[in-house]
């Protein structure tokens, strides 16, 4: 099969998370020279696909096959594949089929490496991810099989294909604050401790404020409020308790001991509870590693862009294989429409990004 026919296929399966679409099975189908290990959990579907060609190191690319739902607002079938205006249409054409297809062709195709080639696929990075890829990392450790490399081949491009990969990602860290006060009439407030009053004397010093001044790598750490909400939704009944939820997107140097000092300084004198959840940890390979060093040359020779090195942007499941002592990159598409109604993108990207991880395992 011809590697945009390919796409199509993957395309037109239907695979919202935690459905793979029938897609892991097909890739098994699609590698028979290869070696694959289902490693499903709590019904999520894995694959752990490798071929050793001789004694050398262990190169892999890992990705998703599970998109988000299409919903509403499209103008053509989200699982129809369809080319329209320069364009292939459909939900997870950016994110992250384009880049499945893209590194799936180029280990069919080849035929030396100097070491193991392997895929890790999950149908779970857009869900909870705790059944996904942490799974085969699981197995991989135990069968002493951990790559010494890893492409993530997330859509990471911004203008042009090519301007960017990702040699990191900030961590995730949720907060959620509980003011308590004391419940009273609206036209005795004196009688009462109404909590939103006192929390808007101090939200004006923490709403979007940076934790840190960030570094060459990462951008400030800045404390965003997600959500507040107090009361009964009547206006004659102040409440005894206010809830306020955030997200800071953490640098490496920010962490949660420094968000509880951060809390604490405006709230200290105030009756109040906090809760801390990470969801990712902040994670940065160095540039000078031979991962970043290969796929550096290999886009610029296919492309003639030398790509910018990036941390911004969300979390993706290189947050679980780079504390494996993995050196981790992402590189895929351009991710102008990913989650959008008519996500899209070109046959040409997924074409040249087959190339370029074509050229990654020639010369890695």
């Amino acid at each position: 099969m011809q590697l945009i026919p390919l796409f199509k296929k993957l395309i037109q399966a239907k695979s919202e998370t935690p459905d793979d679409g029938g897609l892991l099975d097909f890739i098994v189908t699609y590698l028979p020279d290869y070696t694959a290990v289902r490693l499903d959990r709590n019904g999520v579907k894995n694959l752990f696909i490798y071929k050793t060609f001789s004694v050398g190191e262990h190169l892999c690319f890992a990705g998703h096959v599970d998109v988000v739902p299409a919903g509403e607002g499209w103008s053509v079938d989200p699982y129809g594949a369809i080319e329209q205006d320069g364009y292939i249409y459909g939900r997870g054409t950016q994110d992250m089929k384009s880049g499945v297809s893209a590194f799936l062709q180029a280990v069919k195709e080849t035929t030396t490496f100097k070491g193991t080639l392997s895929l890790l696929l999950t149908s779970d990075e857009e869900g909870p991810a705790k059944d996904g890829t942490l799974a085969v990392l699981d197995y991989l450790k135990v069968e002493n099989m951990m790559p010494n490399a890893c492409i993530v081949a997330e859509p990471t491009c911004e203008t042009v294909f090519g301007d960017a990969i990702k040699i990191g990602r900030r961590g995730s860290i949720n907060g959620v604050i509980e003011k308590h006060g004391k419940q009273g009439h609206a036209a005795y407030p004196e009688k009462a401790h109404n909590p939103i009053h006192k929390v808007a004397e101090v939200l004006h010093h923490m709403a979007g404020v940076n934790l840190d001044e960030g570094d060459e790598n990462f951008s400030p750490s800045k404390f965003v409020v997600t959500d507040i909400r107090a009361g009964m939704e009547v206006t004659n009944v102040t409440p005894g308790k206010l809830k306020m939820m955030f997200n800071v997107r953490n640098s490496t140097n920010t962490d949660q001991k420094s968000i509880e000092a951060f809390v604490h300084k405006y709230f200290s004198e105030m009756k109040y509870t906090l809760k801390l959840d990470q969801s990712a940890y902040p994670f940065m390979t160095d540039p000078n590693t031979k991962i970043v060093r290969t796929i550096d040359s290999a886009i610029e020779k296919v492309t003639g862009v030398k790509p910018k090195h990036s941390t911004a942007g969300g979390t993706s499941d290189a947050r679980y294989i780079a504390p494996c002592g993995v050196d981790v990159i992402e590189f895929g598409v351009r991710n102008d429409t990913i989650h959008a109604p008519n996500e899209r993108t070109t046959a040409k990207e997924v074409e040249d990004l087959c190339t370029v991880f074509k050229e990654v395992i020639r010369t890695f």
